[in-house]
């Protein structure tokens, strides 16, 4: 099992919920993060005063899936969440030891 972990522009976070959803991936946690990468961040005026902005708002994307399902969900993801420019985000991806449903004591794949 892998845990796929993905920041993420907020802007795309409908379109990437879809595309995920599409390929049968219902579970996922979403997070609103801020953090910033390469683009440093960016400059703001307000009220006449120059302030930086330098942690931008993301979205977190958090699922666990199967090793066989790994290229298909990475690609998906980064596809719908690519608008080509600089802070796109960035997708991690973990391995994972074991899941258990707390429900029914559910483990491995069966409790995905």
């Amino acid at each position: 099992m892998k845990k796929v972990e993905a920041i993420i522009q907020p802007f795309k976070m409908e379109e990437v919920k879809e595309a995920l959803k599409s390929l049968g991936v219902d579970g996922m946690t979403i997070s609103e993060v801020r953090g910033h990468g390469r683009q440093k961040g960016h400059k703001e005026v307000y009220r006449g005063q120059e302030y930086t902005v330098d942690l931008l708002p993301k979205v977190k994307i958090e699922m666990v899936i199967s090793d066989a399902r790994l290229d298909e969900v990475t690609r998906a993801l980064a596809g719908a969440a690519r608008t080509g420019k600089i802070g796109d985000g960035k997708i991690f991806v973990y391995d994972v030891a074991e899941a258990i449903r707390i429900r029914n004591d559910d483990r491995g794949e069966t409790a995905l």
